[in-house]
């Protein structure tokens, strides 16, 4: 792929909601075949497209990706050749020292881009209009509606004037974690009660819901009920975040990784990885290359 279709396949991933780590080289130094500026897209399973430098990059940047996408957290990634001089470790960098021979150092920045989280909104009211508003405003995929919950949405506002008890068990179905219920205390408290629900149920429903800020208005309560659902994202842990994509890519594992024991280099361990068996011992290599050269004195 070359660097003009990386915007067009950005968009495309984006609007299929498929997480991925979006790399860019800011600085290289020759002889590095990638130059500023080349990017590249890594996807959930460590697929690689665009071009960021060879094979003894390539693999330094699948590997730091995969972690990338799974955390949520941009990382800048140093490449430096073997036996040159380490850069100063800081937050948010990553300095892999790289014993291919060609030399040369290199930057990449890599930005994950994962789904916005989906909210969805049940209701025809002021309040829910406002609390749509707040959270497209926050980066959140907002629906409506009262019917077909989307099940991977990470919360869900009820703000109707009946129908509550229906809206909630369709919620609870559709296994929503975060259900804001809008509603007075005393008649919160009622219709949960009412519907016999089991412990886990009913820890995910929060009513009367937001956070307590002594809200009067829409526009306050909406408040109250975006920094609630906020606050179990990003310090309570909400279960289902990850599936939801409010935080991190699902079931990105990164893979375990070996060492060429003809080049020294680490490479990840993939069913394309070449790889050779020998003496009951298997070894992995960046290359066909140096696999062959194993192979070879092994014989």
């Amino acid at each position: 792929m070359t660097g003009r279709r990386i915007p067009a396949r950005i968009a495309e991933l984006t609007a299929r909601r498929v997480p991925f780590v979006h790399v860019t080289v800011v600085r290289s130094q020759p002889p590095s075949s990638a130059k500023t500026g080349d990017e590249a897209i890594v996807l959930p399973g460590g697929d690689i497209e665009g071009f960021v430098g060879g094979q003894c990059t390539i693999e330094s940047v699948r590997r730091t990706a995969l972690g990338v996408i799974r955390d949520g957290e941009g990382v800048l990634l140093r490449v430096l050749p073997g036996g040159q001089e380490r850069f100063p470790d800081a937050p948010g960098a990553v300095t892999v020292v790289n014993p291919c021979l060609s030399g040369g150092a290199m930057e990449l920045f890599l930005r994950p881009e994962l789904p916005a989280p989906t909210l969805h909104v049940a209701g025809a009211t002021p309040i829910a209009d406002a609390v749509t508003d707040m959270a497209e405003m926050l980066g959140f995929a907002v629906t409506r509606g009262t019917d077909d919950l989307p099940p991977d949405s990470i919360a869900g506002v009820i703000s109707t004037h009946g129908d509550e008890e229906l809206l909630v068990r369709a919620a609870l179905d559709a296994h929503i974690p975060f259900i804001a219920l809008v509603a007075s205390p005393k008649r919160g408290t009622e219709l949960v009660t009412a519907m016999g629900l089991n412990d886990s149920e009913r820890a995910a429903i929060h009513t009367p819901a937001g956070l307590w800020i002594g809200a009067r208005t829409a526009p306050e309560i909406a408040l109250s009920i975006m920094t609630e659902i906020v606050k179990a994202i990003r310090l309570d842990g909400l279960v289902g975040a990850e599936t939801a994509g409010a935080v991190r890519a699902p079931d990105v594992q990164v893979p375990a990784d070996a060492t060429d024991p003809v080049c020294g280099m680490s490479v990840t361990i993939r069913a394309d990885t070449p790889h050779l068996t020998a003496g009951g011992t298997d070894y992995w290599f960046c290359s066909a290359g140096c696999r062959d050269t194993y192979a070879k004195a092994a014989s």
